[in-house]
């Protein structure tokens, strides 16, 4: 019986591109991805956490990605300038990054280094000493970092407009927190969230490039098995969202942040599918057509025809039970309303009218181009990997994913036309404008 619960799942998941994917699910509810492309000579190796700034409490804001920083600061067996030095004496790199659902750390080798790149990783994450030293030290970093992010209107307008459109859920929140949220962060609150938080079953390892997936799992169990890890994550179930966090979207409004910016910043936008939902294949296929590339109709009205606007898009974010469509464009402060106007009548004629079987194939051609040339290196396989198992809980083959995109009809992108297009959209500006700016 002992043997039995202490035996690790594994099986094969999929094959294609060159690669074969193996799954094992250990006993204390870790899962560990691999995926083998002999024909590589590196492998990037990745640790998922099903955390992000969504998942704190309001005076936690930001203690995920405060924590991120934490980890690679130091552990009880290594100095934050052994983790760092160790990967590089050997031509590799690590990061991390924490976005509004988890948190992923990684470190890219060359496949003999794949080993010192699994001890080194997993020790950081999982047996990190979070000094009070090294608390101040990153708290002034972090604050550094809101700073010259205050400092970036173009990517200001965006954290303005998922606020307006979220409020006070977690979704609407900067992922760094504020200075009054970081400010008075104590170290006793970062390691409390870290215990409760990073759990086995909450963690996915992913990997790709040349490897053996056995081997892999055996690195990761005794790597993981060696770390203070164990006694607070193993068996401890995965931490799952509070019921407060039921999303709920604020109704359309503008919210403008005035700024002495040679630009005016803008954000048109409203809701969208979330992840799950098996249309988001038809509203790719809209985006890409309404405002994802060169040949896109926002693209050629406003810049191309009219020179209003260097840069101009649409976007999708996809979250667990929803999403957001949005249009970004930087313009001129004096073409503002102009440029709303021309976004605006935009909407309102592929709400109307749809897109043409031409724009439909063309759509259709771009999402698929962009899944398949966004797996050329040993990184994004891994995560694939990693994002497949952490938040879809499934990874789909290629040609599972390109079937989808091939079964979206014209009725179906005109049908999220209308319904995404169509619907009241919440405007963020920031630029030198004042409160009663497009009102």
């Amino acid at each position: 019986m002992k043997d039995r619960l202490n035996r690790a799942v594994t099986r094969k998941v999929a094959g294609d591109l060159g690669g074969v994917v193996r799954r094992t699910v250990l006993p204390d509810g870790m899962r560990i991805l691999t995926e083998a492309i002999p024909a590589m000579r590196s492998v990037s190796f990745g640790i998922w956490v099903g955390v992000g700034s969504r998942d704190e409490a309001p005076q936690l804001s930001g203690a995920s990605h405060f924590l991120e920083h934490l980890l690679f600061k130091g552990t009880k067996k290594r100095s934050a300038m052994d983790i760092s030095s160790a990967i590089e004496a050997v031509g590799g790199e690590t990061n991390a990054y924490t976005s509004k659902e988890y948190t992923c750390y990684y470190a890219r080798v060359l496949d003999a280094d794949l080993p010192l790149a699994i001890e080194v990783m997993c020790d950081a994450v999982a047996d990190s000493v979070l000094l009070d030293s090294d608390v101040e030290t990153e708290r002034g970093v972090i604050l550094e970092e809101i700073a010259m992010h205050a400092d970036e209107p173009s990517e200001e307008v965006h954290d303005l407009h998922m606020a307006a459109l979220y409020g006070d859920h977690p979704l609407g929140r900067l992922i760094s927190g504020t200075v009054e949220t970081i400010t008075p962060m104590s170290r006793k609150q970062i390691n409390g969230f870290y215990r409760r938080r990073y759990t086995s079953p909450n963690i996915v390892v992913a990997a790709a490039g040349n490897l053996d997936h056995a081997t892999v799992v055996k690195q990761v169990r005794q790597a993981f098995a060696d770390s203070s890890f164990a006694s607070f994550a193993a068996g401890v179930p995965a931490a799952m969202r509070s019921p407060e966090s039921k999303v709920k979207l604020r109704p359309a409004t503008t919210v403008v942040r005035g700024d002495d910016t040679e630009q005016a910043h803008l954000v048109l936008g409203g809701a969208a599918t979330g992840r799950h939902d098996e249309q988001r294949f038809a509203l790719g296929v809209l985006n890409n057509v309404f405002g994802g590339g060169m040949s896109s109709r926002l693209f050629q009205s406003i810049r191309e025809q009219r020179g209003l606007a260097y840069s101009v898009y649409s976007y999708v974010s996809h979250f667990a039970e929803t999403g957001t469509f949005g249009v970004y464009a930087g313009c001129a402060p004096a073409k503002s309303g102009e440029v709303l106007d021309l976004i605006r009548a935009e909407m309102a004629k592929t709400a109307a009218e749809g897109i043409t079987p031409d724009e439909l194939r063309r759509g259709k051609g771009m999402l698929k181009g962009a899944l398949v040339l966004g797996l050329e290196d040993t990184g994004s396989r891994m995560s694939r990997l990693g994002k497949g198992e952490l938040l879809h809980g499934e990874l789909l083959t290629m040609d599972e994913l390109l079937e989808k995109v091939d079964a979206v009809t014209l009725d179906d992108a005109n049908a999220m036309a209308a319904q995404v297009l169509a619907a009241p959209m919440t405007l963020a500006a920031v630029g030198p404008f004042d409160d009663s700016a497009f009102r």
